[in-house]
């Protein structure tokens, strides 16, 4: 159990990006914290979408000034977006799963009451999942910066052919590869594109990056697994079409002989769960097994 040095009083509600068919959840969770006599603000988006009036609204980049916990619902894709916004403001976040698989969204709406009464009153395990920072320079010049709580992926694009890109770790040559592209990922990451590329699934709680290539030319180009602490420089040696993606959000095409350093964010984010939550459960649970 996580001790609290002051229940949380200032709750942010944020609900997945047009869709409102939330709106009874949100409007659920606004009454029940409102009944606990707790401050409730709830993204604008959300309240737009969901025709939700009566409490305060504010844009997600300003929630963070604001609240003490964020309750996301939605899928995988929500609460990375929430993540990468609230980076800089150690505002933890809680998910209630309205998607599709749901490995950051833990709760479901069916009792995500009861669990958040448990939660508010400081029942609950804190995780610490790691983020990335990428920046990636063309001739001496950095062009574009951002972070990811998934994964940066260096790909190919369209039916173009295979790309050739030169790894270095810590300034060591690694190789060069012909691939369709590289995903580097978090732990958090491991159980997303990573993985259907054949990477290796990554307690979340690790300080590890996993370097997982896509459809390489040579078979005998495997993932890899380095300490966080690394910093890996991807240069695009040679490629009709490519770009960089964070967390699957097109950042920006790229130029041969742009090179895309990421290295692990300095600050991390903070997952609530229900007391009891089990990783090897969730992994049972969402990837079918046995």
């Amino acid at each position: 159990m996580q001790a609290m040095k002051k229940p949380f009083q200032k709750i942010a509600l944020i609900g997945r990006y047009q869709s409102p068919d939330m709106r009874e959840q949100i409007l659920s969770l606004a009454r029940f914290m409102t009944e606990r006599g707790l401050l409730v603000l709830i993204e604008k988006n959300t309240a737009d979408i969901c025709e939700i009036d009566g409490y305060r609204v504010l844009e997600l980049n300003s929630l963070g000034k604001f609240a003490e916990l964020a309750v996301v619902l939605g899928g995988d894709g929500t609460m990375l977006s929430v993540a990468r916004s609230f980076a800089e403001t150690n505002i933890p976040l809680v998910g209630v799963n309205r998607g599709r698989v749901g490995f950051l969204t833990d709760l479901s709406t069916e009792t995500m009451l009861d669990a958040m009464a448990k939660i508010l009153d400081g029942q609950f395990s804190v995780e610490q999942r790691i983020l990335l920072s990428a920046s990636i320079t063309r001739n001496g010049q950095v062009i574009s910066q951002g972070k990811a709580m998934n994964d940066v992926v260096v790909t190919k694009s369209g039916m173009s052919r295979l790309i050739e890109l030169e790894v270095h770790i810590d300034g060591y040559f690694v190789h060069k590869q012909r691939s369709d592209g590289l995903i580097v990922a978090t732990p958090t990451g491991t159980t997303a594109y990573a993985l259907s590329a054949g990477g290796p699934i990554l307690h979340p709680t690790l300080d590890a990056i996993a370097l997982v290539p896509i459809c390489p030319h040579t078979l005998s180009n495997r993932p890899i697994t380095i300490n966080s602490g690394s910093v890996v420089e991807i240069t695009l040696a040679h490629a009709e079409d490519a770009g960089v993606h964070f967390d699957g959000q097109m950042q920006m095409a790229l130029k041969q002989g742009d090179k895309i350093e990421v290295r692990r964010a300095e600050k991390t984010v903070s997952l609530l769960h229900s007391l009891g939550h089990s990783h090897y459960d969730t992994l049972r649970e969402k990837l079918s097994w046995g």
